[in-house]
């Protein structure tokens, strides 16, 4: 797949471990809901990202930054990606001296959903290395709410994790399969709970219907 236009969109994986039926109806179906929860989290970014690039002492931020992995096929944004100058980094086209790349994502609350959260950091710097020809040992994720910097470590089980769910993220997106409805706590805060319908797993098919019958 060359054509970066078909590729996944990146974030998807956050949604995909939150619920994969909410990725389907929003990835596949292409259905959205607004409430407050996503409408915060929209102003978090757009305050990070609204920033040019700046740079501080031996540090560059970069905001918004485009990025893609061909071997995923996934692209999407990273909401912030500091260069720290250091004499073990990688040349960065553009900037004198030697540079570690440390991706940072930005979420509202107070991590709640931390491992989905740091699979799509993780996701993030899998494609800074595939562009950038590096290996990159960690990120973190600013949580909003207690305002502060959670460390994330990119092991291989991290990493194969993110391999694996995309690898079927890409199967059921191929395929046009939305998962179906299953009735989760967190089905309570999600914006797109009226279009997904959870308690509709609860209404029996007709064979159900009468097996149950006949067991009686």
């Amino acid at each position: 797949m060359d054509n970066q236009e078909d590729y996944l969109q990146l974030s998807g994986i956050q949604h995909f471990m939150f619920c994969p039926r909410q990725w389907g109806l929003i990835h596949i179906e292409n259905q959205w809901a607004e409430n407050y929860l996503t409408i915060t989290g929209e102003q978090l970014h757009e305050r990070v990202h609204s920033q040019n690039v700046e740079k501080r002492k031996d540090t560059v931020i970069t905001r918004a930054m485009y990025i893609f992995s061909r071997s995923l096929e996934i692209s999407g944004q990273c909401d912030v990606v500091e260069f720290h100058e250091d004499s073990n980094g990688i040349n960065i086209n553009g900037m004198d001296g030697k540079w570690i790349p440390i991706p940072i994502e930005y979420k509202r609350g107070k991590g709640d959903s931390i491992e989905a959260d740091k699979l799509q950091l993780c996701a993030e710097a899998m494609c800074l290395e595939e562009m950038l020809v590096c290996n990159i040992n960690k990120g973190f994720i600013y949580y909003g709410q207690p305002k502060k910097r959670t460390e994330v470590i990119f092991n291989d089980d991290l990493k194969n994790s993110v391999v694996n769910n995309f690898k079927l993220m890409h199967e059921y997106f191929k395929r046009g399969f939305t998962p179906k409805p299953k009735k989760r706590i967190s089905c309570n805060s999600c914006s797109i709970k009226d279009l997904c319908l959870p308690k509709i797993e609860k209404v029996k098919t007709v064979q159900e219907y009468i097996n149950d019958s006949l067991k009686d």
